[in-house]
């Protein structure tokens, strides 16, 4: 089996519901567009991945990956996944990281459908389903919080997770506010977003902990590990970290190390693809180490990370970002949440995403080649 074409569509995304998550996480103008990368082959098999998100528009990496990685795409083999990996990486100064991932990703659409698999198949799991967690963005006040992680309870999800306003004292009002909502016996995280110096991350921790919190996530700028290590030295609440910097396999390193984090962390477009994230995954677990999946910016990511997460045993919960509106787009098919709080996976060969073509059609800027 041969790469004969690689083309990437851009399309229109608008009516996004306003976002934020943090300071380089915004979206106040409605607006984006994603891009649908194709991948073909000369049996007639395609792989497909999305470009893009809400707050990283796809025409900012469209035409380096034309320019760069479909040149070391055309003519291999897309089953050598390995090798082609580590070609597109060695692209990734001039063509980023998210470009490699979107590859990647279609890349392992293309092997699963060859082997008339559904991916989390293909990728050997037991499970086709994980619970599933409501991921908050900034809200506006303590009973905001709290009002919504009581409809996720009750609709069933297995666990809250709080974006905060990044102010260490009011952060911790509104986890005193979230925690009496939904009681003592619900899971809750909470997710800083590097917002915080060493002292005021010491502080919200022993407050969380207190609440029994479930874990800590990125209280701290990802390039302070020194204050990482004596964080975790401090807190009994694990610290999940790793989500950034934006990097390859080789960040993880020394936040193993220096035992600067309790659980690693990853997605496709920020750590390169699936690729990254399974060799990372089972470095974690050679170290007893869970590896909890990050959000993956868009519809297309999602799935084919759920798949992924179904397949690991040292990762518990599947993240669904705040609000809908703002990251499931181009799909008819779109993951859901069942009554039970729980993600299933399609079980069509490959990623089984029903790629909306009539919607791209519709919202097409541009056919890139």
């Amino acid at each position: 089996m041969k790469i004969v074409d690689v083309e990437l569509t851009l399309f229109n995304w608008d009516d996004i519901p306003p976002t934020r998550y943090h300071a380089g996480s915004v979206n106040s103008g409605g607006r984006s567009n994603l891009g649908l990368l194709t991948v073909r082959t000369d049996q007639g098999i395609d792989g497909h991945a999305f470009l893009g998100g809400a707050t990283n528009p796809a025409e900012t990496d469209a035409g380096a990956l034309i320019r760069f990685l479909k040149p070391v795409l055309m003519g291999k083999d897309p089953l050598a996944r390995t090798d082609l990996h580590a070609a597109l990486r060695a692209k990734q100064r001039t063509a980023g990281l998210r470009t490699v991932g979107a590859c990647d990703t279609a890349l392992w659409d293309i092997a699963a459908k060859a082997a008339n698999l559904p991916l989390y198949k293909f990728l050997g799991a037991g499970r086709s389903s994980i619970g599933a967690y409501a991921s908050s963005q900034i809200l506006d006040g303590r009973q905001a919080y709290a009002g919504e992680a009581a409809e996720f309870k009750a609709a069933g999800w297995k666990a809250y997770k709080i974006h905060p306003p990044q102010d260490p004292d009011e952060d911790i009002k509104v986890c005193e506010a979230v925690r009496k909502s939904v009681g003592d016996g619900y899971t809750l995280m909470l997710d800083s977003t590097w917002s915080y110096r060493y002292p005021e991350a010491l502080k919200v921790g022993r407050a969380i902990e207190e609440m029994g919190f479930h874990w800590y996530e990125d209280p701290l700028n990802e390039e302070d590990i020194y204050s990482y290590v004596k964080l975790r030295q401090k807190l009994s609440i694990p610290i999940l970290a790793t989500e950034y910097p934006a990097g390859d396999i080789g960040t993880y390193a020394v936040w193993l190390t220096e035992r600067a984090t309790d659980y690693l962390r990853g997605d496709i477009p920020v750590k390169g693809g699936l690729s990254t994230m399974i060799k990372t995954a089972h470095l974690a677990e050679a170290f007893h180490m869970n590896y909890e999946v990050h959000h993956g910016g868009n519809s297309l990511n999602n799935m084919a990370q759920l798949h992924f997460a179904c397949s690991l045993r040292n990762t518990t919960y599947f993240e669904v970002l705040l609000p809908h509106g703002a990251h499931k787009y181009g799909l008819l098919n779109d993951v859901t949440i069942d009554k039970n709080g729980m993600a299933h996976c399609p079980e069509t060969p490959g990623i089984g995403a029903e790629i909306d073509f009539d919607l791209i059609k519709k919202k097409q800027i541009a056919v890139l080649k």
